[in-house]
């Protein structure tokens, strides 16, 4: 009965995951931790070995740079400033609470639009890099996602095959 319950949890906590994709304020890699750890601790504390949990900090780490990577990438691909860069970052964060799911698409837009506009740029070259900032953040999500994923894959694979 409890091992029913910890594994209903450890589903919501990877469903949960894949909703901070979409809602940045949840923090996906948490709830997978969270999963991982009640895996080990409740169920059974012998399947999950060294070299498992030490690749899954390896792509926790990679994780945490997917948005800063990519964002970084983008912007700077399609002109943006440093400035442009950081208010894309905040801008995900802020738009996640703003008209959510949408939000994160178009507060980030906006914002670096206004500041690239705000540092005497032509109209094209701040929504050019407006849209790098869009990119980054869907380039980020998608890195995400992929690694999500792959942890969940494997740790699936490694508890049950």
């Amino acid at each position: 009965m409890l091992h029913s319950i910890i594994w209903i949890l450890i589903a919501l906590l990877f469903i949960g995951s894949f909703i901070g994709l979409v809602f940045p304020i949840i923090p996906s890699a948490l709830f997978i931790w969270v999963a991982f750890i009640l895996y080990h601790f409740i169920i059974d504390t012998t399947v999950l070995s060294v070299s498992f949990w030490i690749i899954m900090v390896i792509l926790t780490a990679i994780l945490f740079g997917a948005d800063i990577i990519t964002n970084r990438f983008f912007v700077k691909q399609y002109g943006g400033s440093k400035w442009g860069e950081r208010v894309a970052a905040l801008g995900v964060i802020v738009g996640s609470f703003i008209l959510p799911p949408f939000g994160i698409l178009l507060v980030p837009f906006i914002a670096v639009l206004f500041v690239e506009m705000g540092q005497k740029r032509t109209s094209s070259e701040a929504v050019k890099a407006a849209f790098g900032s869009l990119l980054g953040f869907l380039g980020g999500t998608f890195a995400k996602f992929v690694l999500q994923l792959i942890m969940i894959t494997w740790f699936l694979i490694v508890v049950l095959f």
